[in-house]
């Protein structure tokens, strides 16, 4: 098997940011455990990594994110109380979500110097093989979850992949956007990335939605990254010297796609999640008719 073809085990979770735009909320509860309906943002993350296969999750973390670790992990004291109240269906369900032992690793990114310098941090612990980045404040609604797209499109192809999908013209300079060979093909070579270009240059509308597939040869590359925009180490500016070396393909997303790091985007998460739940989405679906 070519290197660019080995089997995708491994995600990346950058879980460092301080969530700024859900301050007070975010001061003693990290943003990514904010909960969309009842399971925290990142726990639907990871549902959606599961899904696809995914067996280890690597975490890269920062100061006041230790809740995450434990979310993570077993709590014998609330496992032991709904086992003797015979809350058999709330413990297996929690039981459920838990990766198996040794299936997560925690590391820090002592700086906040962006989502490149993340991704670097993780290297010893992906090592030689390709692996899944997945922005956790990205929820990507969909009949088939995205990485899982992403590694149907792998399994043929091998290479590197970046999930897009389509925004207004108008909204183009607000995103990282590629160009692509087929603008209309499910699965596309990319031809360019351009970070937030301005007004009126884009060459698609196609923005990157924080889904990746990257090989190995990128945290050399970040070593090396001199800091971009912000004075922080750009993930963007590594793939695209990579894809110099390297193909990089699109995946078009066929859903919506929520940003739970924005008030609307975390509310409008709520609400759709809450609607696709056969035990709360028909009253709730009543509730909202009522209000408006």
């Amino acid at each position: 098997m070519s290197a660019q073809k080995k089997r995708i085990r491994k995600a990346v979770l950058p879980v460092a940011g301080l969530g700024t735009r859900f301050l007070p909320a975010t001061k003693a509860v990290p943003k990514e455990m904010l909960t969309v309906v009842d399971r925290p943002v990142v726990q639907h993350v990871v549902d959606e990594a599961r899904a696809a296969g995914i067996e280890h999750f690597i975490f890269v973390t920062g100061r006041n994110k230790g809740v995450i670790e434990d979310h993570f992990d077993n709590q014998f004291e609330l496992e032991a109380t709904l086992s003797s109240r015979n809350k058999t269906k709330e413990l297996e369900a929690l039981l459920a979500d838990l990766p198996g032992a040794g299936q997560t690793s925690f590391t820090r990114q002592q700086a906040p110097l962006g989502l490149g310098h993340a991704v670097w941090c993780a290297r010893d612990i992906v090592g030689d093989e390709p692996f899944a980045l997945l922005l956790p404040d990205m929820l990507h609604h969909g009949k088939t979850p995205c990485l899982k797209d992403m590694m149907d499109a792998y399994a043929e192809r091998g290479g590197n992949y970046i999930a897009v999908s389509p925004v207004p013209e108008d909204q183009t300079h607000q995103y990282g956007i590629v160009g692509v060979e087929d603008a209309k093909a499910k699965v596309s070579g990319i031809t360019q990335m351009i970070e937030k270009p301005p007004k009126g240059t884009a060459p698609s509308n196609l923005h990157i939605t924080g889904r990746y597939i990257l090989q190995p040869e990128i945290f050399g590359l970040l070593a090396t990254q001199e800091r971009g925009a912000g004075g922080e180490i750009q993930l963007t500016d590594s793939m695209i010297k990579l894809m110099a070396a390297q193909p990089f393909h699109a995946v078009t997303f066929d859903g919506e796609i929520y940003d739970t790091g924005s008030k609307i985007g975390f509310l409008m998460a709520n609400v759709v999640y809450a609607l696709d739940r056969e035990d709360i989405g028909p009253q709730l679906k009543a509730e909202l008719k009522r209000l408006l």
